[in-house]
């Protein structure tokens, strides 16, 4: 199986490579479209400021590459709020595979939420053999909304869209790579899709 996980400057890309080693897997880091779109499965990483990760991806072109890719794409962190329409971090237009923005923390809980926090209602083979409020590690000031595209939920202050799923493309909010046995597990079934 050819994996690839996107390297364009703005990821933890180091951490979910050995992630999908323990799994037993080669993934490989790239940013040529060629061996993104000849991949079986593609992992979208995000780390950091929205904005000057969107200019990145436009600087090697993959702004337009990531959208019409066919096989199973997962969105990371930052990875899934790109996949989305906007991100109000840096006014930032997004890839627009999602339709929802993301908005910052508003409320009352300490922002950025950092930590081990709860995920529910889980609907998608994306979770299979993870249990409903199994704990995932989260390290965001931003989110986004629940909406029709939401296959988990987290609450931190209000409840909000911790995944999605929209044909393809499936995001999550929390690092799996750096989630414990649960983490590996929704690695696993990525992989298995």
């Amino acid at each position: 199986m050819k994996i690839v996980i996107i390297n364009y400057g703005a990821g933890n890309i180091q951490s979910i490579k050995f992630a999908i080693q323990r799994l037993g897997y080669e993934a490989v880091l790239s940013h040529d479209e060629v061996a993104i779109r000849n991949a079986d499965k593609v992992i979208f990483p995000g780390v950091g400021e929205a904005s000057s990760a969107m200019e990145m991806l436009k600087a090697s072109g993959l702004d337009k590459v990531i959208p019409t890719l066919k096989q199973p794409v997962l969105g990371i962190c930052l990875g899934m709020q790109l996949m989305c329409n906007s991100c109000e971090e840096g006014d930032t237009q997004g890839l627009g595979i999602f339709d929802c923005d993301v908005i910052k923390f508003d409320n009352s809980e300490k922002v950025p939420q950092i930590g081990w926090n709860q995920i529910e209602n889980l609907k998608s083979d994306l979770f299979k053999g993870i249990n409903d409020k199994e704990y995932m590690y989260l390290v965001h000031s931003f989110y986004v909304p629940l909406n029709d595209e939401a296959i988990a939920t987290t609450e931190y202050g209000i409840k909000y869209a911790s995944a999605l799923q929209k044909d393809n493309f499936y995001g999550v909010q929390f690092h799996p790579e750096k989630s414990s046995k649960a983490g590996a597990q929704i690695l696993q079934n990525f992989l298995e899709l």
